[in-house]
């Protein structure tokens, strides 16, 4: 998280001091971003700079993702204690304290108005909130175009107890995902998600520890380096759930860099924008630290509905199935016999495996590769990995 509140003025103040690592962004004087060159993105870097100044830098539909954490508006008042009158470590910086919901609502509009212009019309935008600033973003988000997919609530597995006990403990945030405008063009490794959640869809409440032990930065003293950052956890299933290797991710408000870290272990290209000297040290720091994953280990599979569509009749063709073999569904309740033209054939009712499929439930529609079954082996499979073997072997051979 971070802010300027000489921004809402339109005051767009400079960072000159520069460190080995950092970008300092060039004053383009007369050059509006539109016509800026892509070549011209500073990929895998950090800038040091004010995010409205800096996002008005980058190219019109230059990012795949944006991963936004934004302040959040807290509107603490004094020191927050526990019940022995301990202090807690809470959000009280300057970059989180506005004057006025308005205030607030202008800054959002304008970030994120920024973030729209330069993502790619098939792009994506997550952005993270609390209860304080979720909801006004979400509106803003709406006003601005934008067309929402999901929000994501993040379960926090050890989250910080209400110490007063006049409300419930909050134990998570939201995470809302959204496209620039209302399109089926976006990015959604779905079977991947399903394969990684023991066959299950992955559903939108994530359950995951807040960031704790080594992965959590501190000085020298002992401190927490940024008081919000987040587990790379987070970031690791938003970036593969919805980028792909070499994808360019932007973030308005680095932070402590758990964005970019893993942009770079997950083999995305990244762009963070912080203008904290401090936070943005610490952020290039760990990037400088960060292993690169072998990319097999991150290359997206592909979305089987972007598969080559293959035909039933094709695997009867090809050999792997036989014409006059029986298929059955997983409970052995329905039998149907393999014609040699490709469809299916239960009592005296013929067509499609699908067709017969959900004749056999009782269903309007059916998924028949998923449903039906056949013996091979000694071992019973569905026939779509029948049909993946058959995309193998005419992959290879093409």
């Amino acid at each position: 998280m971070e802010v300027s509140r000489a921004r809402i003025a339109g005051v767009n103040s400079r960072i000159k001091v520069v460190r080995t690592g950092l970008t300092a962004s060039a004053a383009l004087p007369g050059s509006p971003p539109d016509q800026r060159a892509a070549s011209e993105l500073a990929l895998d870097r950090i800038i040091l700079g004010d995010c409205l100044a800096e996002l008005q830098r980058l190219p019109s539909q230059s990012v795949d993702l944006v991963f936004a954490d934004p302040p959040y508006n807290l509107q603490l008042e004094g020191a927050l204690t526990r019940p022995d009158h301990s202090h807690v470590d809470a959000v009280d910086d300057d970059w989180d304290k506005f004057d006025s919901f308005a205030e607030y609502d202008a800054f959002t509009r304008a970030w994120l108005a920024e973030c729209r212009r330069v993502l790619k019309p098939d792009g994506a935008l997550w952005v993270i909130g609390s209860y304080h600033n979720v909801f006004r973003v979400g509106a803003i988000l709406q006003d601005l175009g934008y067309w929402i997919l999901n929000d994501i609530v993040w379960r926090k597995a050890n989250p910080m107890p209400n110490f007063r006990g006049r409300r419930f403990t909050n134990a998570h945030e939201t995470l809302i995902w959204a496209t620039p405008t209302r399109s089926k063009r976006y990015t959604f490794h779905y079977e991947a998600l399903k394969g990684g959640n023991d066959d299950l869809q992955m559903r939108s409440d994530w359950f995951i520890p807040l960031c704790t032990g080594d992965e959590r930065l501190k000085d020298a003293g002992g401190r927490k380096v940024h008081p919000t950052q987040k587990p790379e956890a987070l970031l690791a299933r938003v970036l593969l759930s919805s980028s792909n290797p070499g994808d360019v991710v932007l973030d308005p408000f680095l932070g402590s860099g758990t964005s970019a870290a893993v942009a770079k272990k997950l083999g995305r290209r990244f762009i963070g924008i912080e203008r904290d000297p401090v936070y943005a040290r610490a952020a290039q720091q760990r990037v400088d630290a960060a292993a690169p994953v072998d990319p097999q280990a991150f290359a997206a599979a592909p979305a089987k509905r972007s598969e080559p569509r293959v035909a039933f009749l094709s695997l009867i063709e090809a050999g792997l199935i036989a014409p006059g073999e029986m298929l059955e569904d997983e409970r052995r309740r329905h039998k149907a016999l393999v014609r040699a033209d490709g469809t299916l054939q239960l009592g005296p009712a013929v067509g499609s495996i699908h067709k017969i499929g959900a004749l056999s439930q009782g269903l309007p529609s059916c998924n028949g590769w998923t449903y039906w079954m056949i013996e091979r082996n000694g071992q019973r499979l569905h026939i779509d990995a029948l049909r993946g073997e058959y995309r193998q072997t005419h992959r290879a051979a093409a």
